[in-house]
């Protein structure tokens, strides 16, 4: 977590606590944060998150990192809000199941039962647009963790709404980007049937013309299908030169592994909605040898530079989730780190008060983060730019790096 900007106080905080605890172990009597400051009221962020349903490979990843921040406020004593006092914090989260009503009882219940100053999630582009209308009626900030742009836009109808994971049309500009400097002009295009595959279908649609790429079919298939091959067969009989699939797992994996057993000869690339092993396990590791995708940082971070500013922030929470779940984390759980530590610095420095911490969240620069470096102002509440995307090929079951 070095390398985090606004996040150093809370940081600072926390090893003093763990110094203090070890002085205390001979000294039972004496409460750590009590002895530091005294204690103010707790403050309470609501999560939800898809830990079940057909999201659940990018929600459990969610789900851990809020576990393990969790006990790492727990252990620094919370946070010191601007009264000077330390503040006990409180993550509750919510499994949406993967479904959109469920969201929305989920915020209901975070709203009005718990009355959380913030609420963080959910996984989904389709869970996370059926919330706007909650949090936008209770005034609550949602900092959601889903791609699609159109949960952050238009701005002027989502003055309560922002999000860490990169829009859509950041990813398919860096996506773009790859296919010209690659010479690749035509394309077979596949998309899930959800608010996600829509979504990015329209950001390529719109983007794709003006770098002089053409969609030469355009296919689509559902959450649960498990067999495209017909899909894949009308592809395979036009003059396309590589195949865009737009999806998350499993079904992100069905098709893939249905082009491997087809021998479908061209390049697959696919959205950022892979970026877990998830992907590699269910497509099976062979039919996975060679996907492309534009994603976030995070699974390529001991692959960067130094010179890169976010990868002493990456390579920290690298570390730390492999010692709390004996695994590397992914971009999902990521978008729950930052969401987090926006979070924390919004209570350390204007308390929970709802309206404040959106006027504070909006106004945040230079945030340093596992999605990239947040720049947030009126007219962009994600607040990333390309810098933010990089590519990546699955060589040998392994993420790297792609430098050309």
């Amino acid at each position: 977590m070095v390398g985090q900007r606004r996040a150093v106080p809370f940081l600072v905080l926390l090893a003093v606590v763990l110094v203090l605890g070890s002085a205390c172990q001979t000294n039972p009597g004496v409460d750590v944060a009590v002895a530091e400051e005294g204690v103010g009221e707790s403050y309470k962020i609501g999560a939800l998150v898809a830990v079940t349903g057909r999201a659940s490979s990018l929600g459990v990843p969610q789900r851990n990192t809020f576990e393990m921040l969790q006990q790492q406020i727990d252990a620094a004593g919370g946070v010191r809000g601007p009264d000077g006092l330390m503040h006990p914090v409180e993550i509750i989260v919510y499994d949406t199941e993967s479904e959109e009503t469920k969201a929305v009882l989920g915020a209901k219940k975070l709203i009005e039962e718990d009355n959380v100053a913030v609420i963080l999630g959910p996984t989904q582009s389709g869970t996370a647009l059926a919330l706007i209308d909650s949090v936008q009626k209770a005034e609550i900030p949602l900092i959601a963790n889903a791609a699609s742009i159109q949960i952050v836009e238009p701005v002027a109808e989502r003055t309560w709404v922002f999000k860490t994971a990169p829009s859509d049309r950041l990813v398919v500009a860096a996506l773009i980007e790859y296919l010209q400097r690659q010479g690749i002009s035509r394309v077979a295009w596949m998309s899930v049937n959800t608010a996600y595959g829509d979504s990015g279908k329209i950001e390529f649609e719109a983007a794709a013309p003006g770098a002089g790429i053409s969609i030469v079919t355009s296919e689509k298939f559902e959450a649960t299908d498990t067999d495209m091959t017909p899909q894949l067969t009308k592809i395979r009989g036009t003059d396309a030169e590589a195949l865009i699939i737009w999806s998350i797992p499993p079904s992100a994996s069905a098709v893939t592994k249905n082009a491997y057993d087809l021998g479908l000869d061209m390049p697959i690339f696919h959205s950022h909605g892979v970026g877990n092993e998830t992907f590699i396990e269910l497509s099976t590791k062979e039919a996975a040898e060679g996907v492309m995708f534009p994603i976030g940082k995070i699974v390529v971070a001991d692959q960067l530079p130094d010179s890169d500013p976010q990868k002493a922030t990456l390579l920290g929470y690298v570390e730390e989730y492999q010692a709390a779940y004996g695994e590397a984390p992914t971009t999902f759980g990521g978008h729950a780190w930052d969401g987090v530590y926006l979070a924390l610095q919004l209570l350390e420095e204007v308390g929970p008060d709802r309206s404040a911490m959106r006027d504070a969240l909006e106004s945040t620069q230079n945030f340093v983060g596992i999605g990239g470096v947040f720049n947030f102002s009126t007219s962009d509440h994600n607040g990333l730019d390309t810098s933010a995307i990089t590519m990546v090929r699955i060589v040998d079951g392994q993420w790297t790096w792609v430098q050309d």
